[in-house]
């Protein structure tokens, strides 16, 4: 049994070492952190393929918004970046604050400039957006004790 308050879903992951405790809240929001993490990190890699092959669509995506090509691989590079870091126990906080950061520009884009549909895909980037999006801001909630300092202090505020 564990005796402080974790200050970690791992030192709380840790602590859970009978079969009662292993289904606990802390337990379920941990494993829900790790399918979200996976869901978001998929979604980033997939579109990695497109961005760094310079594909119609994305060329297309960043021409429209006078960003291409550096915008183009700017975004991917921050997309690998955030999807490297959320898979990453340590950095999955991060990772979902970098990738909340780099797909709120790309909604922005979405509905200030580009329109929900893109090249008639039926919305689907804007989808998959949004599906990062929530992903995330969940992450982010379940494991904001795992947050670096500053920015524990901004979102308590």
């Amino acid at each position: 049994m564990m005796t402080g308050v974790p200050t970690s879903m791992t030192e709380a992951a840790k602590g859970a070492s009978t079969a009662g405790e292993a289904r606990s809240p802390v337990r379920r929001a941990i494993a829900l952190s790790w399918v979200l993490q996976g869901i978001t990190a998929l979604i980033l890699f997939q579109t990695l393929f497109f961005k760094f092959t310079a594909a119609r669509e994305s060329v297309y995506i960043f021409t429209t918004l006078g960003m291409e090509p550096w915008g183009r691989i700017g975004s991917g590079v921050a997309e690998l970046v955030a999807c490297i870091l959320i898979l990453i126990p340590r950095t999955a906080s991060l990772g979902a604050s970098l990738a909340l950061g780099v797909i709120s520009g790309a909604i922005v884009s979405h509905l200030v400039r580009l329109g929900v549909v893109v090249m008639d895909d039926g919305g689907l980037l804007f989808a998959l957006a949004w599906i990062v999006f929530v992903c995330s801001g969940a992450i982010l909630v379940i494991r904001r004790r795992e947050l670096p300092g500053f920015i524990q202090t901004v979102i308590r505020r």
